[in-house]
């Protein structure tokens, strides 16, 4: 409400009752304020009445919600649906234009200067996390695989000749089809096994560089955030050796936000060596619906030409789900986020080794991991290879999501690809495991309910396999119902 109209309103309600409402007001816009003028995270998160009061002012900035509006165009922000339209709270136009993702709509001032702050408060997030150096970085309204793909894509055009791609193997199908959907060669490196872990092996990467020619391979295409008992990337080498031949790096970074040592890692590769471009997810890192990722580089130029390559306008969503939550949490509410994950993976190590000392495994050993765990499954595995994979199964029923059981031997085609011991990243890891993970969000409450959930199916899988005679798989049958009430 602007002066002239609060004047008004002290004319039908009592001026000290008006005076006091106009301060509380001041006291939102003052924060609106602050925010326009720095474009970083607040330090303190915003309260919902803020957040709707910025969003809604924002709105009306947008040509589909000017009063007396005549929209004769095909893209004029109609819709059908009044749910539809709270749910984006009418900020309909997306962002971007038909030429580049990151321009200015003339339809839609406001819609762009969500996609403008959204870009500079996920840029000091990534600051705050540990990526001091970054220079620029844009969200985009893809998963995690498609942004890769969008990368390797704009490296066409400044490396015409180059039909390679350098993957140190990690098993996630999107990682390696974002190579394919790119229209690339994807050279897979076998990991080394290193103690329990799987680690980059920089002589094979070396070696592939000199075999193939460097002005052939597009880039290496390395990863930070990964599953147990592999660890991330020697990202430090591998970018020194980028830089040494001259070709591109990628970072695969998809929940790495959360991990001060994976954004540590990104910081040292692009101070040692070279580092293009780094992806993130949305969902992973920041808690929001699946659908966006940030791409993130310490070439601003590089950066933009990354952000023009996108085809055409794109969906708001991302942008307005992952500031809505920053604004709501601010810097020091996700940073509580991020030392909370930090506390709970070490609780989470200490059950889960607790855990398998009674059932005759053990935890890996796996110290360069800082999110996800293993757990050995030898015992299960000398029952039966069926044994193994019904845990998951098990698991799964009992409403326990995202524990992965890795039976040995599994072999996955992918475009052509075989993989050996797929989902091990490895083509023979020594044992059978489980993996648990120490993600943004998680309660001490999750973990102690998967222990429970896990050490029942354990158990049961034990006493059916000596009752079966080293067959367990009639016998769980039984077993099979949720359990809900644990």
């Amino acid at each position: 409400m602007n002066g002239e109209n609060i004047t008004l309103s002290e004319k039908i309600v009592s001026p000290s009752y008006v005076r006091q409402g106009a301060q509380a007001r001041r006291g939102h816009e003052q924060l609106i304020r602050h925010l326009l003028d720095q474009g970083k995270c607040p330090e303190e998160g915003w309260s919902e009445s803020t957040v709707e009061l910025f969003l809604s002012e924002l709105a009306v900035m947008d040509s589909n919600n000017f009063l007396g509006n005549c929209g004769v165009g095909e893209r004029e922000g109609r819709v059908a649906s009044g749910l539809v339209a709270r749910r984006h709270y009418r900020l309909i136009h997306g962002i971007g234009r038909s030429g580049d993702i990151a321009a200015v709509q003339p339809k839609a001032a406001g819609s762009s200067l969500l996609n403008k702050l959204t870009n500079s408060v996920v840029l000091d997030v990534l600051r705050i996390s540990g990526v001091r150096s970054v220079a620029s970085c844009f969200v985009v309204p893809m998963a995690t695989g498609m942004s890769l793909t969008l990368c390797f894509l704009t490296l066409r055009h400044r490396r015409p000749k180059a039909r390679y791609i350098i993957w140190p193997r990690i098993d996630q199908k999107s990682c390696f089809k974002s190579m394919i959907t790119a229209g690339f060669e994807p050279v897979v490196v076998e990991n080394v096994l290193e103690g329990d872990e799987l680690r980059t092996d920089l002589e094979a990467v070396q070696r592939k560089i000199e075999e193939l020619g460097a002005e052939n391979v597009l880039c290496v295409h390395s990863t930070t955030s990964c599953f147990a008992p592999r660890v991330p990337d020697r990202l430090e080498e591998l970018a020194a050796m980028c830089a040494k031949y001259d070709i591109p790096h990628i970072v695969n970074n998809a929940y790495g936000v959360q991990s001060s040592k994976c954004m540590h890692l990104i910081q040292q590769g692009a101070r040692v060596g070279r580092i293009d471009a780094f992806v993130q997810s949305l969902d992973k890192n920041f808690m929001v619906p699946v659908g966006g990722a940030i791409i993130a580089g310490f070439d601003e130029s590089f950066v933009q030409e990354i952000s023009k390559m996108y085809p055409g306008r794109a969906s708001a969503s991302p942008s307005l789900d992952v500031l809505i939550t920053l604004l709501t949490l601010g810097a020091n509410g996700y940073k509580k986020y991020l030392s909370e994950r930090k506390e709970i993976y070490s609780f989470l190590a200490e059950e889960l080794k607790s855990l398998a000392s009674a059932h005759g495994e053990r935890l890996l050993h796996t110290p360069h991991n800082p999110i996800s765990l293993a757990m050995s499954l030898d015992g299960l595995q000398a029952s039966s290879n069926q044994a193994v994979t019904q845990l998951g199964s098990m698991l799964f029923t009992r409403q326990v999501s995202g524990a992965r059981v890795i039976p040995l031997g599994k072999e996955q085609i992918i475009s052509g690809h075989t993989f050996r011991g797929f989902m091990s990243h490895s083509e023979s890891y020594p044992c059978p495991y489980l993996n648990a993970a120490s993600a943004v969000g998680i309660t001490r409450g999750d973990v102690t309910l998967c222990m429970k959930r896990l050490d029942k199916c354990l158990k049961a899988l034990k006493k059916d396999g000596k009752a079966a005679g080293s067959s367990p798989t009639a016998a769980l049958a039984n077993q099979e119902a949720p359990l809900t009430n644990d």
